[in-house]
């Protein structure tokens, strides 16, 4: 690969490059977001913190547990509407918000590549283990593949010029049920964001958990191994590795359970004891009372019209909704207003 940062890549491969947007900067850092949200009343911490590579590699144990149902049922609805979705799209580049292993978007790089003899792929990830390893792999598999990867976070990696000043035909891909992780208005603001860089022939493909049995919901973010209690904890191990903290992660344990109030899913991590931990890189100590939480992540669960109404605030239309005969998860084909 041919970087533009430095990292784990054969040099002799010259169709991917990966670029660590500079002109693009994260709104806020973890320093920032970790002193914000360790302060407040309750506390929170950002789901964007667990893609270190250890979390990355956890997170693919989890799509891999037989109660973490969201993987199967998108890739099987995936690839049974890949074709249409690329007979109507015919994108020249597919630009992926959170693109980590790339594994679902073989299908469309294949089912596109059947058609046509080229395709600039444009993956955004905060995690640079998950671009290298994917990168890799899809340069094997796909010799008229071209990789432009973005390390970044959404909102950077859609203002770079990758992504900004491309004039061919795009597809805008967000997988995984991810946009759950965003409130209501965050998730419009998102995808708004997307809807900015699209001329009038792109699309965008949006796949969304939907509302279901609750205790369906319960054992998909609380399997038995326990591999999603480990994935919680690790945004403790890296914020002790980044900001010099001394979490101690046999003092916190991982609790998940949907509000049937608000149609999601809540994680959070709980103080086994009263503790002070010190940030030695903020100069702060944060106290934590026996049993207080911190909100690390909100899985938002769709209704249909609940879509209907995100995409349309967002300035766009839907074309196509693919769903299962179980409506477990939704595929949302849409373009511009």
């Amino acid at each position: 690969m041919k970087p533009t940062t430095a990292m784990r890549v054969p040099a002799s491969e010259e169709r991917v490059s990966i670029h660590k947007p500079s002109e693009s900067k994260p709104e806020s850092s973890l320093a920032e977001e970790v002193r914000t949200g360790l302060t407040a009343v309750p506390k929170t911490l950002p789901p964007k913190y667990f893609y270190d590579e250890i979390g990355s590699d956890l997170f693919e144990q989890i799509c891999a547990t037989p109660e973490y149902y969201p993987t199967r049922v998108e890739h099987g609805l995936l690839e049974d509407v890949v074709d249409e979705v690329v007979d109507l799209s015919g994108p020249e580049v597919i630009v992926e918000l959170g693109s980590g292993s790339s594994k679902k978007t073989e299908l469309l790089l294949q089912a596109v590549l059947s058609a046509q003899p080229s395709l600039r792929y444009v993956p955004i990830d905060v995690s640079e283990k998950a671009l290298v390893d994917a990168g890799e792999r899809l340069a094997r598999r796909f010799p008229p593949l071209t990789i432009d990867a973005l390390l970044a976070d959404y909102q950077g990696g859609l203002k770079h010029e990758c992504v900004r000043e491309e004039q061919a035909s795009k597809l805008f891909v967000f997988l995984g049920g991810t946009i759950g992780n965003f409130d209501h208005a965050e998730a419009v603001e998102l995808v708004s964001t997307v809807r900015r860089q699209m001329g009038d022939d792109d699309r965008f493909l949006l796949g969304a958990d939907r509302v279901k049995d609750h205790e369906t919901l319960h054992q998909a973010y609380n399997d038995k191994r326990g591999i999603t209690a480990q994935f919680n904890l690790n945004v403790l191990r890296v914020i002790n590795k980044e900001l010099d903290a001394a979490f101690d992660l046999r003092t916190f344990e991982h609790r998940a359970f949907y509000d049937p109030k608000l149609s999601r899913i809540e994680m959070h991590l709980h103080s086994k004891l009263a503790q002070e931990v010190p940030i030695r890189a903020l100069d702060l100590t944060v106290e934590f009372d026996r049993q207080e939480s911190v909100l690390t992540e909100i899985s938002r669960k769709f209704t249909g019209q609940g879509l209907a109404q995100l995409i349309e605030e967002a300035d766009m239309v839907i074309e196509r909704h693919y769903e299962p005969e179980n409506r477990y998860f939704s595929l949302i084909f849409a373009r511009p207003a």
